[in-house]
Parts: C-alpha cells; sequence; structure tokens
C-alpha cells in the first residue's frame, strides 16, 4: 500500500509541475508560425530537388559503370 501512496504523490507531483512549466512557455504568434511554417516547406522542396539531382547522377554514375565492366 505504501508503494501505491508513493505513486500517486510521485504522478500527482508530476503533473503540478508540469502545468507549472506549461505556463512559463512562450508560444509564438501566428505570424512566427506562418513564417515558419513557410521556411519548412521552401526547405523540404530544396532538399527534394537536391536529392533528385544527385540520386540521377548516381543513378547513371552505377549504370555507366555496369555497362562498361559487362562488355
Amino acid at each position: 500500500m505504501d508503494e501505491v501512496m508513493k505513486w500517486v504523490h510521485s504522478t500527482r507531483d508530476y503533473f503540478n509541475e508540469l502545468k507549472l512549466e506549461m505556463r512559463r512557455v512562450t508560444w509564438p504568434n501566428r505570424k512566427q508560425v506562418e513564417g515558419t511554417t513557410v521556411v519548412v516547406i521552401v526547405s523540404v522542396f530544396a532538399f527534394a530537388g537536391y536529392f533528385a539531382v544527385v540520386d540521377s547522377l548516381l543513378s547513371k554514375g552505377v549504370k555507366g559503370v555496369l555497362q562498361f565492366f559487362t562488355k
């Protein structure tokens, strides 16, 4: 029974500390969220394009090497 009470107290303490910490959080405003969202979307497309080019070049290189050695 003592272990159960320890668990109850520690769980209650955890949630009280969690509430306290959430009050200290500074949330971004809508403009900040929109700005960072645009940066993330542009970055994803830029990296996708970069990896598509690199993949294409490596694929052509590997095919060329394989054709060279299979002739």
